[in-house]
């Protein structure tokens, strides 16, 4: 009888509706069974998922099945990272509310994504911008400030003066607005700040005790963290020189040993000392204003061309009063990181070296390598920044750095500066700054403080929180449309009754992903942020046992959440739990190659659904489908809109169904690494689906009624030994994140069984094969349920299995059957490998050696002449001396 072909648009929406009648994804809080916490990154609600979406939440759901079939509770939750700049670009484009683009894309994207068969407990679903749900987010905020966590302070933000907003910095190209194209300004708004830098040390040491992330991770967040250990000396300044007799200048430093090498002194272009000598110095105010009309960010400074402005002030060397060096403001120092001064050391420094050739500064080299000669070495168009030798360093002289480093320490730590002070002592910074998370955008969490001309900053009453945004979001004038809404803003002080203002910035989005893993928790509980008895300590869910998520939110979601984690620990909203995420995985991309019509400015690319792909002669070559046409074939990249080379999840599925796609992204690589999306990849995978689906369907009938039994004798025995030897190893490979391998175990274990389920299909099986056969074949449709979990539920429903596979035990493998009877020996043949030998695993060593001397390419090695000596290491190798 023909077996139909397996049809997914008819199967996977029947078993997704018979997994949420049953309800079977949501979780109990109270359930005994011990906890296990799988949660993805949730994603922002933009419109449509793309091929990044599956693989990310295919692979947390394959861990989420998985130990729920080994008999834990798990939670495995999905919302979405809902408020940001793209609903509110939208709305401003578009003239709608953002609140209607948000849910719409929600709902759109929760369609897609119910299609995937994902495990997850949709009951505790939450938006970010949901009233519900920034609500608790604002109390935490509350928290945090009365906590001395959160400060309102100053800072330098990217001005766009026609738009009337903050820029963040990568919205800043070639110093102008990327909406408007006007020049971007640097200016001073009073913002507020979590003071995540009051951790710095504890956020860089705990990293040590999290051996279940990434190393690749973890040394990204500690070079972020950035803990140097240096000086801070009070460098002396020529009062005659300065604007106002200032005598001193603070820099830190990491270098003291360099000093001898020091050819200027640079400050911040907002430093106190620059905007004092401005004041009589008009060359100098304007060069200070070109400054300001860079972006911020440290990436973007260190790109810029440097460049720099004497101010006329002359630094005096702490070793020597007569030696005096010039004072440049410089548009690559900044003044929120050490002091906002530095001194140059052209020949330690490439940036500085670059500076001082620009500037026609001295360079004196003060380390050498280990052995070079002093009286020759110079420095050319690189600056030496390895370990060696101090040179042109009077008593510092042939000293390491390090010993330079406390010998400069010590002498200045003994000499008195201004104020009664040393004149350097040692100092720790960090890299680090603080979050700053006020954001002049309308689309976000509001900060609930209000101002008043006679209380000040005032903290909105916990029973007025929510502070809600408004319905009638305006978006006719430049800026931010909670800063020009007619009423929003006017309200009373709570504490006087005086007319004041509500706080119109709102959070940065990155607060909204900060803590929604200690949310979905209980995401009921109207009361608090947290329920102490199922957030965390004996009987709660947190730290998340697997995060998984992309390398792109390695440093600030990361640190950011860490953070909160204790914030909301020293303000009662966590109980034990400091660091969230125990185990952490990072998946790699999906990329495509890429497809284009012409060349340079005037190319266009091509989506993937546009082109065929043809081989000849070994050769490949795309053609468009409509015209023939032949287009360019580009390099692999990753899947973006720009290049078109995207692939439609929805696509996918209507053609060959979720698992097929499902199994093609687990399948192809390592998860860690990058998936390369091919047609041919995905046709291969979906030719398993109906090739496994047909095995089953054929046997079904014959194994309905068989009971499943391990066979340890005879030639069912091998099907056993194969069936359990892989059931081990897929929950090995599982466990240990490589899917990969786990699919390649279960396609051999269905070559192994295919010539079985035929002999059984056609009646041709014993018993014991039959029994055996059955064990095998569940084994190999439950080891497939957490892959292909719709397939899996097809096949077990064809072998009368009872109740849902989703919901059966993983199987338990007899170790017995685990091991190999037979041992695979490397074969020497005078030092050299010839060959293997394959014999029983119990064989004696005068069987090991006669089977060796048999083999044809030992016969051959010795060519007719007896072997010398046979040794026969015991499970290990057999070297043949001739």
């Amino acid at each position: 009888m023909a077996i139909e072909r397996y049809n997914p648009r008819v199967s996977e929406p029947k078993w997704q509706k018979a997994w949420e009648d049953a309800k079977l994804f949501e979780t109990r809080n109270d359930d005994p069974r011990p906890k296990y916490y799988v949660l993805e990154m949730f994603p922002y609600p933009s419109g449509r998922i793309h091929m990044g979406h599956v693989r990310n939440y295919t692979l947390g759901d394959v861990v989420a099945r998985f130990h729920r079939a080994n008999g834990l509770n798990v939670l495995h939750p999905i919302g979405w990272d809902a408020f940001g700049l793209p609903a509110e670009n939208a709305a401003r484009d578009n003239k709608v509310d953002p609140r209607e683009w948000t849910y719409a894309n929600i709902a759109t994207m929760k369609g897609q994504l119910k299609t995937m068969g994902l495990s997850w407990d949709w009951s505790r679903e939450i938006a970010t911008c949901d009233p519900s749900y920034y609500k608790h987010q604002q109390k935490m905020f509350l928290d945090f400030w009365k906590a001395g966590l959160a400060e309102r302070r100053p800072a330098k933000v990217n001005w766009d003066p026609v738009d009337m907003t903050v820029l963040a910095n990568e919205q800043v190209i070639d110093g102008k607005g990327w909406r408007s194209g006007a020049p971007v300004e640097q200016r001073e708004l009073t913002q507020w700040f979590f003071r995540i830098t009051s951790m710095s040390q504890d956020l860089l040491d705990s990293l040590d005790k999290l051996p279940r992330w990434p190393e690749k991770v973890k040394l990204m967040q500690a070079n972020w963290i950035g803990r140097s250990e240096g000086l801070l000396i009070r460098w002396p300044l020529d009062a005659g020189t300065t604007p106002a007799g200032e005598t001193e200048l603070e820099i830190y430093t990491t270098r003291p040993d360099t000093i001898f090498g020091a050819s200027f002194m640079a400050i911040a272009a907002d430093h106190p000392l620059a905007r004092e000598a401005a004041k009589s110095n008009q060359a100098l105010a304007a060069f200070i204003e070109e400054v300001r009309r860079r972006g911020t960010s440290a990436a973007e400074i260190e790109a810029a061309e440097k460049k720099g402005f004497d101010t006329g002030i002359r630094a005096v060397h702490p070793f020597d009063p007569d030696w005096k060096l010039p004072v440049y403001v410089a548009n690559f120092v900044l003044m929120d990181y050490g002091t906002g001064a530095i001194f140059g050391c052209p020949s330690g420094d490439q940036r500085d070296l670059d500076f001082a050739r620009k500037y026609g500064l001295p360079v004196i080299p003060v380390v050498m390598p280990e052995g070079a000669d002093a009286a020759t070495f110079s420095i050319g168009d690189e600056a030496y920044v390895d370990d060696g030798v101090m040179i042109n360093s009077r008593f510092l002289d042939g000293m390491r750095p390090k010993q330079a480093f406390d010998q400069v320490a010590r002498r200045l730590e003994q000499v008195k500066a201004g104020r009664n002070q040393p004149m350097a002592e040692r100092k720790v910074q960090f890299r680090l700054r603080d979050w700053l998370i006020s954001r002049q955008r309308c689309w976000g969490a509001p900060i609930p403080v209000i101002y008043c001309d006679d209380c000040g900053a005032v903290p909105v009453p916990e029973n007025d929180l929510p502070v809600e945004l408004p319905r009638d979001l305006s978006f006719d004038k430049p800026g931010n449309p909670l800063d020009h809404h007619p009423t929003w803003k006017h309200v009373a002080c709570p504490n006087c009754g005086k007319p004041a203002r509500r706080d119109t910035d709102t959070m940065d989005t990155f607060v909204d992903s900060s803590w929604y893993f200690a949310r979905f928790t209980d995401p009921w509980n109207e009361k608090a942020p947290t329920t102490l008895s199922a957030v965390d300590g004996p009987n709660g869910w947190m730290p998340v046992n697997q995060y998984i998520g992309g390398i792109e939110h390695a440093i600030l979601h990361l640190l950011y959440s860490r953070f909160f984690a204790r914030a909301m620990k020293a303000t009662g909203h966590l109980n034990t739990v400091e660091e969230p995420f125990d185990g952490l995985f990072t998946q790699g991309m999906v990329v495509h190659e890429t497809y284009r019509r012409g060349s340079g400015a005037g190319a266009i690319w091509i989506t993937p659904a546009e082109v065929r792909i043809e081989e000849a002669d070994g050769k490949r070559r795309a053609v468009l489908i409509d015209t023939g046409e032949e287009v360019e074939i580009g390099p692999i990249e990753k899947m973006s809109k720009s290049k078109k080379n995207v692939v439609d999840p929805d696509d996918i599925i209507a053609r060959y169904g979720a698992d097929t796609a499902r199994w093609f992204v687990l399948s192809d690589s390592p998860p860690d690494r990058d998936v390369i999306w091919t047609e041919a990849g995905v046709e291969g995978a979906h030719r398993f689906v109906q090739r496994l689906w047909r095995l089953v369907a054929e046997a079904a009938p014959a194994l309905a009624e068989v009971q499943p039994v391990a066979a340890t004798t005879g030639g069912a025995a091998a099907i056993s030994r194969a069936a359990h030897r892989t059931l081990k190893a897929v929950g090995d490979d599982i466990r240990k994140f490589v899917f990969n391998r786990a699919v390649a175990r279960i396609h051999e274990l269905t070559n192994t069984l295919q010539p079985a389920l035929a002999d059984a299909a056609a009646g041709r099986a014993d018993e014991a094969t039959r029994a055996a056969v059955r064990q095998a074949l569940e084994f190999l449709i439950i080891m497939v349920s957490p892959l292909m979990p719709h397939l899996a539920e097809e096949c077990w429903a064809a072998l009368g299995g009872k109740g849902l596979v989703a919901q059966q035990n993983w199987p338990e493998f007899d170790e017995t059957l685990t091991v190999d009877d037979e041992f695979v020996y490397p074969v020497q043949v005078n030092g050299k490998k010839r060959g293997d030998l394959t014999i029983a695993r119990d064989a004696d060593q005068a069987a090991v050696e006669k089977a060796t001397l048999a083999l044809d390419f030992v016969q051959k090695a010795l060519d007719g002449r007896p072997p010398k000596r046979v040794i026969v290491v015991p499970q290990r190798i057999v070297n043949v001396v001739g």
